[in-house]
């Protein structure tokens, strides 16, 4: 058995770009910024931000072109893709993007906009569910939980 899950939470570097294609389906990619803090042997505080690839296809790719901007904190779950091509000078290139299944807004409504920022998780099929719902995570018992938590 493998796994391939990925999940972060971090800032939008820019705002998505958003490909319609033929096929009536559209495919956004944008860069997710992810920090590490920690203190040296000298005792100075650093940071190491990582950045990631993400690309979001059909119904997330509509959600993160409507509600996604370049600063907004965001959850995104997926799985790693490693792809290559050609470059024009011939030379084979690697790209290692996150394809998103799950994303969810995170941080507080922006100031005069009317993204739903903290409120929706949205899934690879587009559909949205608020997070209130205790069956928006598959939780379907009505009755008492088992969970420590």
């Amino acid at each position: 058995m493998s796994v391939n899950k990925v999940i972060l939470i971090g800032n939008v570097g820019k705002d998505p770009e958003v490909k319609h294609l033929d096929s009536n389906s559209s495919v956004a990619n944008f860069t997710l910024a992810t920090s590490d803090h920690y203190t040296n042997k000298s005792g100075e505080k650093v940071t190491t931000t990582e950045w990631h690839n993400i690309v979001c296809w059909r119904g997330l790719a509509t959600i993160a072109e409507n509600y996604i901007r370049k600063g907004s904190q965001i959850y995104v779950d997926g799985k790693i893709r490693t792809r290559s091509y050609d470059a024009q000078d011939g030379s084979k290139r690697y790209v290692t993007e996150i394809l998103a299944d799950t994303i969810q807004l995170l941080g507080k409504k922006s100031d005069g906009g009317s993204a739903a920022e903290g409120t929706n998780v949205a899934q690879q099929s587009g559909v949205s569910e608020p997070l209130n719902n205790p069956n928006a995570y598959g939780n379907d018992d009505k009755e008492g939980d088992d969970l420590p938590f």
